[in-house]
């Protein structure tokens, strides 16, 4: 087997220590609306329990919709959702482990000792110093972004703030928070660094939002996992292990214990939502990687998921294209061709008329398929029909216990006495 599966074992010592009083004031704060400029959604409503951390949509509806997972509808009237979130919404499995270093499909998050804060982020000089960790930092710009939580101009200060600096939307969030006395007391309580209401600063909303995302999904108590201490796999899950380390090549990108090298790969997945590209590029399309480092080789490449836990995670690809996983392993297998053959009817999307021509423009457009199909950066693999269902029963066996509900779970009511997802 060329990929050995020794030393792949998890414990509590590949976390980062977590504050309980942080972890659970972060849980009301994940779920609680206020970080948003219209007051409307919360991070819960991308991410939430029931759905086992993520959102059950290809692309997700974000500000302007209403209801939750694949109920979720785009909004009616003044109000409704202007374009959907450009990306499918990742699953919140195991982010505070150790080896994490690198953030989104893009990897447009990442350390950095070239700005203060200590990361190269999309707000750049303007993201504070402070944060104590990289999924801190990712809590902070769903905030910022108008498609997320922010809203659009005109809607509301924060969303107006954005368009002077993004770090003066924070400012108004860290207001509301700490004008709210149950939230202030909490956090003078949770954090050494400060002992008045007025001392809260946008750096402990979002410390608090990482203490809980890094320790409420910690996962690894799934049968593979007590197969690496000795017990069996069903026979279809060993094969599909035997299959995954070896014949299909699986781990030379999904390696390691989480099931990812962290590293960005071309796929050519069909393109199709608003994407996510350089700010002068005329075309909606998404070239991934290449957005964020400007280099030419890595267009179209995205971040290895990590695999643990991925069974109840669908759809799969940076952009939901598959809703199954047998689906997204037969594009593994001859990316060109499935490409060829993809239909939009396999996008998990509530409908939205007003956005039937902006979803598939670029996946009509021939050249762009045509530079998708010329970008791969894995070979053509030959299985069978039994040899996918294996790998199929390989990806189960990875799917944990109780942890994929959590620790602490969704809250009943938040401070701000807004609805709780």
């Amino acid at each position: 087997m060329p990929h050995a599966i020794e030393n792949l074992q998890v414990s509590e010592d590949d976390f980062h220590p977590v504050e309980d009083a942080k972890s659970r004031l972060g849980r009301l704060l994940f779920y609680d609306p206020i970080l948003s400029g219209n007051r409307n959604i919360s991070c819960g409503t991308c991410h939430h329990h029931d759905l086992f951390s993520g959102d059950g949509l290809s692309l997700g509806v974000g500000e302007g919709g209403n209801g939750l997972g694949p109920k979720r509808q785009p909004g009616v009237g003044d109000t409704r959702i202007v374009k959907r979130v450009p990306r499918n919404a990742p699953a919140l499995f195991n982010l505070g482990a150790r080896e994490v270093r690198v953030l989104f499909h893009d990897g447009r998050l990442e350390p950095s000792e070239l700005y203060p804060s200590g990361f190269n982020s999309p707000a750049w000089r303007w993201m504070p110093p402070g944060l104590e960790s990289i999924v801190a930092a990712q809590a902070l710009l769903p905030m910022i972004s108008a498609v997320e939580m922010a809203g659009n101009k005109g809607e509301n200060d924060v969303a107006g703030a954005i368009n002077d600096r993004v770090d003066h939307a924070w400012k108004i969030i860290a207001k509301r928070v700490r004008t709210n006395d149950e939230y202030a007391g909490m956090i003078v309580d949770a954090f050494a660094d400060i002992d008045r209401r007025d001392q809260i600063a946008i750096t402990h909303v979002a410390n608090a939002l990482g203490a809980f995302v890094m320790s409420e999904w910690r996962s690894f108590d799934s049968p593979w996992d007590r197969h690496l201490a000795g017990a069996p796999l069903p026979p279809m899950a060993e094969r599909g292990k035997r299959l995954f380390f070896g014949k299909a090549r699986c781990a030379t990108c999904h390696s390691g214990k989480f099931f990812t090298d962290q590293q960005f790969y071309a796929l050519a997945l069909p393109h199709f939502g608003p994407g996510r590209t350089r700010a002068y590029d005329p075309i909606a399309r998404d070239l991934g990687r290449m957005a964020e480092t400007d280099r030419i080789e890595d267009a179209y490449r995205f971040r290895t998921p990590d695999l643990r836990n991925v069974a109840l995670t669908a759809p799969y690809g940076h952009n939901g294209a598959y809703p199954t996983l047998e689906g997204m392993i037969r594009h593994h297998l001859a990316p060109s061709e499935a490409l060829a053959r993809w239909k939009p009817e396999s996008a998990q999307m509530p409908s939205a008329d007003w956005l039937s021509i902006p979803d598939f423009i670029a996946f009509e457009d021939r050249r762009e398929r045509a530079r998708l199909a010329a970008k791969i950066d894995i070979q053509p693999i030959d299985l069978s029909d039994t040899e996918v269902a294996d790998l199929v029963a390989f990806l189960h066996a990875l799917t944990g216990g109780e942890s994929v509900k959590g620790r602490l779970g969704r809250p009943d009511r938040v401070p701000s006495g807004l609805p709780v997802d």
